[in-house]
């Protein structure tokens, strides 16, 4: 009787069957993980600590006037070729409010959170921005906004 030839699949049946339960342990790791909650790490949910209501101004003048919407005081002014990141963040806002058919009136809102951050929301777009992810000197330029509020400027 003459033998039959298989075919040859290349990978001991060992390491085929070894790299099956390594799969298995890793889906059964991660599932017990998921369920069980240990493993996770969980952030504190951070607390609004100072918010403003802010609208941004052009000026004929090439400066920036920062109002208080509550009360329409000027807060701040980014002066003619300063303030970068604030012309630069509230110029991406404004294109996408002007994209969407939406009036500049509504304001932004700048938070200061317990974590230490800082973000800018345009509630009629939806969009959030964490300033802090642009680095603590970007962050800076808008929180002295908070500071200025206080002061009274």
């Amino acid at each position: 009787m003459s033998e039959v030839a298989r075919p040859n699949s290349g990978l001991p049946r060992g390491i085929l069957i070894g790299a099956a339960v390594l799969i298995a342990f890793a889906i059964a790791t991660a599932l017990f993980g998921r369920v069980s909650d240990i493993g996770t790490l969980h952030m504190p949910a951070a607390t609004a600590v100072q918010t403003l209501s802010l609208q941004f101004e052009d000026r004929d003048d090439g400066s920036v006037a920062v109002h208080d919407a509550a009360d329409g005081a000027v807060i701040y002014v980014v002066d003619p070729g300063a303030g970068g990141f604030i012309r630069a963040t509230m110029r991406g806002m404004a294109r996408e409010r002007k994209r969407s058919n939406i009036s500049e009136q509504p304001p932004f809102l700048l938070t200061r959170w317990s974590d230490g951050t800082i973000s800018l929301v345009d509630k009629t777009t939806e969009r959030s921005i964490d300033l802090d992810a642009f680095g603590a000197t970007n962050a800076g330029a808008f929180a002295q906004l908070f500071t200025s509020r206080e002061s009274g400027k």
